[in-house]
């Protein structure tokens, strides 16, 4: 007997060692990981509030800011072109993002209906449009001739509807149990009401991670803003930031002088223009940071659910 308390002494050692060396390990990885994700957040807004001159001369890792100024936010909120940028940014959001769930909500509850004829069909024509479109062209002749192009509803109705998310979500339609579907209507519930009493206050999990999925997809939507607005006042923030870091516009931003701090070479406007990036990154970040907290919670439950059957 005493043998055998030795053989187990030594395997429950062992597995304590070989557990804290797998503990150390996931750890360790995980460190390096939240490093790799926290770093680029924190190199831009140290850069965005580093001293020009010396954010242009630095290289490598900026681990700390140069100097400390707030010069480059006083010139993007100087700009009317980046205000009416934010402000378009909200309402295309605000209202392409209620389209977006009522659209979707309206599509997984019919395609979770049990009884619906040609449903296997229409489930597949419905996938199809995932892998095949018209073509870039096509698609813009035709936004063109429905009248939706350089105006609010070219921003809205042409991604009204997702269809990865509407298959999530009905899947998640499909697994609640039809038993209460089947109460609600002896209880003399029309279709209207087992979808706003019954399905939908048992899918909110789901419900917010497609919510989170369209809020992100719409605040950094600026292809098509491209393609389908001509009129600058009607250019969503993201559009903005994409010709400051891509093209490096200078009519993108006023610079001119901010906080007291003229510009008259070349190089300085340079150096401003590199400040202004980095805060308009991180003016357009922040909305989402301050939104997805509240949501995380529903996000892996929502995706779980939405992915138990096919």
């Amino acid at each position: 007997m005493s043998e055998m308390a030795v053989v187990l002494k030594r395997i429950r050692k062992h597995k304590s060692a070989y557990n804290i060396m797998f503990d150390f390990v996931v750890y360790l990885l995980l460190l390096l990981l939240t490093i790799a994700c926290l770093y680029p957040m924190l190199h831009i807004l140290f850069a965005s509030v580093s001293n020009p001159t010396d954010l242009m001369a630095h290289e490598g890792l900026l681990l700390k800011p140069l100097g400390f100024t707030l010069d480059g936010y006083k010139l993007v909120f100087k700009d009317n072109s980046i205000l009416i940028g934010y402000r378009n940014t909200f309402l295309y959001v605000g209202l392409g993002t209620a389209v977006n769930m009522v659209m979707t909500i309206m599509g997984a509850f019919v395609l979770s209906r049990r009884d619906l004829y040609f449903k296997k069909p229409i489930t597949i024509l419905i996938t199809i449009t995932m892998f095949f479109g018209g073509g870039l062209i096509p698609w813009f002749l035709l936004m063109k001739d429905i009248g939706m192009y350089n105006n609010l509803a070219a921003m809205i109705f042409p991604t009204a509807l997702n269809t990865w998310n509407m298959i999530i979500l009905r899947t998640s339609f499909q697994a609640i149990p039809i038993d209460l579907e089947e109460a609600a209507v002896i209880d003399g519930a029309s279709q209207k009401d087992v979808l706003l009493k019954v399905i939908i206050p048992l899918s909110k999990a789901t419900l917010a991670v497609i919510l989170l999925y369209y809020l992100v997809g719409n605040w950094n939507s600026w292809f098509n803003a491209m393609v389908l607005l001509k009129d600058r006042n009607l250019f969503p923030l993201q559009l903005l930031l994409k010709e400051i870091l891509v093209m490096n516009d200078s009519t993108a931003t006023s610079v001119g002088s901010a906080g007291g701090v003229s510009i008259n070479s070349v190089q300085g406007a340079t150096a401003f223009r590199e400040l202004v990036k980095y805060c308009t990154i991180v003016i357009a970040t922040i909305p989402i940071l301050i939104v997805y907290p509240f949501l995380q919670k529903y996000f892996v439950k929502g995706v779980y659910v939405g992915s138990i059957k096919g």
